[in-house]
């Protein structure tokens, strides 16, 4: 059995223009990434880099030019059925209360009502949202949404979580909470976890390895880097620890450049 949960191997996507002679545009160019079971892995780099391109491809919504993802050891075709995937905005659906939320992938899976019921309910309590079941997402606050969008996520109990930006719209008070319940269930569960985030602290605080990626076009990894820090971890305390000052020097060393590198190449867009 492999000791890994999700394999990026060799991964190449072009998107190709209509007209033009069919012209590509090279996002992400032989690129591999692996996750093992249980780990907490990280990806940063410049914003309009391409991180979210190699999570679809590992969810399954977008199929590669080039290269293999691999799902414990099995090549994916389709969707990634063992991945549950936690979007930058959240998917709650407007006209379903927070439990109904939750329940819907649940109930779409044939579990029964009344089980989907009691285990979404759990879910809630587990998120802090117990007693909250019957609040409309535009009743709810942003944190409160996030937590409901987690739920809604970890009822179905996937092997593999994705998670794209996840609480970037967050005031940062409500954004540590949510880190470190994020944290705290994934402690208890163990699952593996790829984590995109334009924050080096938060990706520092929370993972147990952080890749760097390129600019683009045609990103790649440019840098791995084991964090060693001690766990449990809370995300505001261990900002002081001497050992995640260090980390987050030499991984801004990396990836510093390619940051400038990505906001020239926005201006040159905008202009």
């Amino acid at each position: 059995m492999t000791d890994f949960a999700l394999e990026l191997h060799g991964i190449s996507i072009t998107f190709r223009s209509p007209g033009a002679g069919g012209q590509g545009y090279t996002a992400v160019a032989d690129t591999t990434l692996r996750i093992r079971a249980g780990e907490f892995v990280s990806v940063v780099g410049p914003t309009g880099c391409g991180k979210s391109t190699l999570l679809n491809v590992g969810a399954g919504l977008l199929e590669p030019s080039a290269g293999e993802v691999k799902v414990f050891g099995q090549p994916l075709r389709g969707i990634n059925a063992r991945a549950g995937y936690m979007f930058q905005s959240e998917a709650l659906m407007p006209w379903r209360s927070a439990l109904d939320n939750v329940m819907a992938g649940l109930q779409y899976r044939g579990v029964p009502d009344a089980d989907a019921r009691a285990q979404a309910n759990a879910w809630l309590e587990r998120v802090g949202l117990g007693g909250f079941g019957d609040r409309y997402p535009h009743q709810m606050s942003g944190g409160m949404r996030k937590r409901t969008a987690l739920a809604q996520t970890l009822a179905l109990d996937p092997d593999i979580i994705l998670m794209d930006e996840p609480f970037s719209a967050l005031d940062i008070q409500t954004r540590q909470l949510m880190e470190n319940e994020v944290l705290a269930l994934w402690a208890a569960k163990k699952k593996a976890v790829l984590f995109i985030t334009h924050d080096l602290d938060e990706a520092i605080a929370m993972s147990d390895r952080v890749v760097v990626l390129s600019a683009g076009p045609g990103t790649h990894p440019i840098g791995e880097f084991e964090v060693d820090l001690p766990r449990p971890r809370d995300v505001a305390e261990v900002r002081m620890h001497p050992r995640f000052v260090e980390l987050h020097a030499r991984i801004w060393e990396v990836l510093r450049d390619e940051v400038l590198k990505g906001y020239a190449q926005q201006l040159k867009k905008a202009a």
